[in-house]
């Protein structure tokens, strides 16, 4: 087996094929050869989006990511948009489909037919994929790099002219996401953004929700970290029998995880009411008070949440669900709206890399080109993807910055190769 390439790329996920697809089709004849420790490629692409993958969103912007540079994110997104994705996927066969807040599916429903076809195009492309092999140390040569790997296949020993650092971070770690890559590299010179879980459930103290397991509605969560202004997650909140997940929960977490990490004293409340404030929800509820006094509060509550939702609201604010609306007293209705509007969520902890769905932190964006994704500490090595110090919300956007990143890097790589 030759042992040596023009470009390897650690890590065969979705930066990575996306990294040697792209370098394949702008420089033909170059190259290529992409790493894994996995023995199956694609894992983490199989188990997103449960088991569909949402490959992209059909509005992505820089406000959608967090960490890094907004310069960076924004010259990113723009030299490969969304729209640019969903083409690429319908070149290589797969036909997408929006679904609701403008997530991105193949028409399959099925992340096997996403990555099949990545396969496949890797293949016409000319790039040679193996797996079970794990880079163990990454090193510069006088010509380029010379990387050592453990695993089943000979050879153990591999030189490269550039280097594609697409390793992930260390979320879904079932799927082989070790980390392994910052420590490739800090070994070439680079630095690390302490990392956390991000897009993961989160861990209430509380007993009370266990009632709501498997309860699913639409609400506002705000979590305010000292020092910092209040951040607001519109969206779907799901309640669990160990606290909550969905997207509105997933998409908190990293702000909790990130203010534990540092220390900061951060709080999570929800508003079960969506956008409407105290004032607003009580002038609605007074003006139902005064057109139907003998209905009951967990009546009224019930055309705004779910059922047991209501029940229970009603019971953490000491108020009989089958209490008539008039004869709420004033203190006792202020207590209820409160719990409406404003009801702390007392988080423990997340739960953590095994559940995440993508790592925050990592490289800094400072560290390399933002024309190229070049180190600027080592020459020749390029980082694309979760491994760099950016994560985004739910909704198909971190794999919208694996294809961004990748295309930008591969269009650099492809520069010195025609």
């Amino acid at each position: 087996m030759d042992a040596h390439a023009d470009v390897i790329v650690i890590g065969a996920g979705a930066a990575g094929l996306a990294t040697g697809i792209f370098l394949g089709r702008a420089a033909p004849g170059t190259r290529i050869v992409a790493l894994d420790g996995a023995r199956r490629i694609g894992a983490k692409i199989l188990v997103a989006g449960g088991g569909r993958c949402n490959v992209t969103n059909a509005r992505v912007t820089p406000a959608d990511f967090y960490g890094g540079n907004r310069n960076i994110l924004k010259r990113t997104l723009r030299a490969f948009p969304a729209g640019a994705a969903r083409a690429f996927f319908e070149e290589i066969g797969v036909a997408l489909h929006e679904e609701e807040h403008g997530k991105l599916f193949p028409d399959s429903n099925s992340a096997r037919t996403v990555v099949a076809a990545l396969l496949a195009e890797a293949d016409r492309r000319g790039v040679r994929i193996v797996t079970g092999q794990r880079v163990t140390a990454l090193e510069r040569s006088p010509d380029g790099f010379v990387l050592t790997t453990a695993g089943d296949a000979a050879p153990h020993r591999w030189t490269a002219r550039r280097v594609v650092l697409a390793t992930g971070g260390l979320s879904l770690p079932k799927t082989g996401s070790d980390g392994g890559g910052y420590a490739l590299a800090r070994g070439l010179g680079h630095t690390l953004v302490p990392t956390t879980p991000a897009l993961d459930p989160l861990v209430l103290a509380s007993d009370w929700h266990e009632q709501l397991s498997g309860i699913s509605h639409e609400v506002l969560l705000e979590v305010r970290v000292s020092g910092t202004r209040p951040v607001r997650i519109p969206g779907s909140l799901l309640w669990t029998h160990f606290g909550i997940s969905g997207p509105a929960a997933l998409n908190s977490s990293r702000f909790w995880n990130r203010a534990t990490l540092s220390r900061q004293p951060v709080r999570i409340s929800v508003n079960l009411l969506g956008g409407r404030d105290f004032s607003e929800a009580e002038r609605d509820l007074l003006a139902r008070a005064d057109a139907q006094p003998r209905l009951s509060v967990a009546r009224i509550l019930r055309d705004a949440l779910p059922q047991r939702v209501a029940g229970q609201i009603c019971t953490l604010a000491g108020i009989g669900p089958e209490q008539p609306i008039g004869q709420v007293r004033r203190e006792d209705r202020r207590r209820l709206l409160h719990a409406l509007t404003d009801l702390e969520l007392p988080v423990t902890r997340s739960r953590g890399y095994r559940y995440a769905e993508v790592t925050a932190g990592g490289i800094p964006l400072a560290e390399i080109d933002a024309g190229s994704f070049c180190s600027r500490c080592c020459p020749g090595l390029y980082l694309v993807g979760e491994v760099l110090d950016v994560d985004g919300r739910i909704g198909g956007f971190n794999f919208q910055w694996a294809w961004a990143s990748a295309f930008v890097a591969a269009r650099a790589l492809a520069a010195g190769f025609r």
